[in-house]
């Protein structure tokens, strides 16, 4: 940022020497002589001080080798490890000639100057991931660290830098890791996924006591490690009564998606939706790439489960679903709060009105530069079904042109892409159809949203 600063500050005078004379017409004697501004942009001095750190390690023979996944991915980090308002400086290597190469510095700021505090080494390909978390809420963050010691193979470290050197309170296996506060208690707990001795998938629950991480509990998860690093997502989300949760999805095959909630039950980590039956989730649904989401933004997390639409042709598959999103109690209990149809082709979805539910046929069809979805009501009396509805993603340079087109008003412009909607003729003998407003209101784009490890 100082950088940036400095630059923009050379750039505005650079510009003031092209506008302004040589010498000011106000009268005030002011020379202005360009050439004085030909010179580099310095840096402030304690970065000069971080350069120099910095480029001393390199020249001992390491190279630069920054976390390859996560949100901290730059290899040189600044953040406030001790919260005393002035920021540590992390900077990530590889020395390939030390027995364990892959290093973490760390500088510390001293008045005008950085100087080195603390390394933290460690053994295997590559630094997979960081993570900064104040895991006892005392305002000293300690470090997640993800190594990467081979092909399948994770390892996960958590330091303390309270002391001169840093600790190392937790070594584990993991594919996975959640950072979160399940049992309400004011600090942060640990959820490392991980395969047990016979491959099951197990969530090790742990908690801070005294100065470190303690094991407590742990809980079987129905996918395996690999059904849920490929495809599969975590996210932190909320039970009715908003009680914290672990919304766990592992996708097997590519055809279903399994999701397991992790909650904490007097003290216990635990599955509210494993089967005491089949010892496996008892959410297991065709994978349509959605995952858990506040998806009416209520403060609940809602899990999808797809449901198949009449087909055109009767058939026993219908290529289009609605999705029922339902929410669930500390017991595992499910509640659909809402339905709506995902075209995830085009980026939108649709909320379906409960009244519309089983009463409703949708089929896309595709032409250049113009997808449309367009709804139709069961209406045996009029001899079959009948279009009421139509959305329609348009591209293409006409694209404005195409949205004023006949009755269509517009939902959504976006950079590439106009969504449109009309109501079609036979929306008027529909008690249940819609009005322009409430199409509206019904329609949202999809937004992606980032698995939170």
């Amino acid at each position: 940022m100082a950088v940036k600063k400095v630059l923009r500050a050379v750039s505005c005078l650079l510009i003031l020497a092209v506008l302004l004379p040589g010498t000011c017409s106000c009268g005030v004697g002011f020379v202005f002589n360009p050439q004085e501004l030909y010179s580099l942009p310095k840096l402030p001095t304690e970065y000069t001080e971080l350069d120099n750190c910095i480029k001393a390690v390199l020249q001992s023979g390491a190279e630069y080798a920054a976390p390859t996944a996560g949100t901290h991915v730059q290899a040189v980090q600044l953040v406030d490890l001790n919260g005393d308002g002035l920021e540590e400086a992390i900077a990530f290597f590889r020395n390939s000639e030390d027995e364990r190469p892959l290093k973490i510095y760390i500088f510390s700021s001293k008045g005008q100057s950085y100087e080195q505090t603390a390394v933290i080494e460690g053994s295997g390909t590559s630094i997979y991931s960081i993570a900064y978390e104040d895991l006892d809420q005392d305002g000293h963050t300690e470090l997640v660290v993800g190594w990467r010691a081979g092909t399948d193979l994770q390892a996960l470290s958590v330091y303390s830098l309270r002391q001169k050197e840093p600790v190392e309170l937790l070594r584990t296996n993991y594919v996975r890791y959640a950072v979160t506060d399940l049992d309400q208690d004011q600090l942060r707990e640990l959820v490392v996924f991980r395969a047990d001795d016979e491959g099951n998938g197990v969530a090790d629950y742990y908690e801070w006591q005294d100065s470190g991480l303690s094991p407590r509990t742990s809980a079987r998860i129905s996918m395996t490690m690999a059904e849920l690093s490929q495809q599969g997502q975590m996210k932190k989300g909320t039970l009715q009564g908003e009680i914290p949760a672990l919304f766990v999805t592992g996708v097997e095959d590519s055809t279903n998606a399994i999701t397991d909630i992790l909650t904490v039950r007097n003290g216990e980590l635990a599955n509210i939706v494993l089967s005491d039956v089949t010892g496996v989730s008892t959410e297991i649904a065709p994978f349509r790439s959605l995952y858990p989401t506040d998806i009416n933004n209520d403060g609940l997390t809602e899990v999808p489960w797809p449901v198949n639409l009449p087909a055109w042709d009767n058939g026993e598959t219908a290529p289009y679903q609605q999705i029922d999103w339902r929410s669930y109690d500390a017991k595992g209990t499910a509640a659909t709060v809402l339905s709506t149809y995902h075209n995830l082709e085009d980026g939108w979805y649709f909320q379906l009105p409960e009244n519309w539910c089983g009463k409703i046929m949708v089929t896309r069809t595709v032409m250049p530069e113009e997808a449309a979805v367009t709804f139709s009501m069961l209406n045996a009396d009029q001899g079959g079904p009948q279009a009421f509805l139509r959305i329609s993603a348009l591209t293409g340079s006409s694209r404005d042109i195409r949205a004023v087109r006949g009755n269509r008003f517009t939902l959504s412009r976006q950079a590439e892409t106009t969504f449109t909607a009309e109501l079609l003729d036979d929306s008027g003998t529909w008690s249940d159809a819609l009005t322009e407003d409430e199409v509206r209101e019904a329609f949202s784009l999809i937004t992606k949203e980032w698995d939170d490890n």
